[in-house]
């Protein structure tokens, strides 16, 4: 989800700050990321402020924090968990069909933008070896499954 958001927001015309662990600081860069801060040794309330949109993939405490680095008028969307409903600005997202996001959404994906990351393509027969990467976590893009 974060690396298609990145892309997205950036060829919109955002300026993106994104969290990630130093390992995937340069890979979050070259999807249009200008900041990163790394949400392992760092606290991201600590580095950011004043942000327009801050988008939610985690939940919890880390949701809550988030809301510290949302200037005031902003919009905290989570995809997780609904935002505190005593706090403005707080949306839950979930996918609905939408004909003009999703016209709009292609016309950027013709454009060339965004273009989901592959970590690895396997074929059908390695559907158990993707599983298990999927269970692993922290992957550089999405894992595709070649059906011939």
């Amino acid at each position: 989800m974060g690396s298609f958001a990145v892309q997205v927001a950036v060829a919109l015309g955002a300026s993106v700050t994104a969290t990630a662990d130093a390992e995937a600081g340069d890979f979050v860069r070259e999807l249009g990321a200008e900041q990163v801060v790394d949400h392992r040794s760092e606290r991201f309330e600590a580095q950011v402020k004043d942000v327009d949109l801050v988008c939610d993939t985690v939940g919890g405490d880390t949701q809550e924090r988030s809301w510290q680095v949302s200037r005031h008028g902003g919009r905290l969307v989570s995809i997780v968990a609904p935002p505190d409903a005593t706090k403005e600005g707080g949306r839950f997202f979930v996918v609905e069909p939408d004909r003009t996001g999703l016209e709009e959404l292609s016309r950027l994906v013709a454009d060339g933008e965004p273009a989901p990351p592959v970590d690895r393509v396997l074929p059908l027969a390695g559907t158990a070896q993707a599983y298990a990467a999927l269970e692993q976590g922290h992957r550089r893009g999405k894992i595709v499954l070649h059906v011939s």
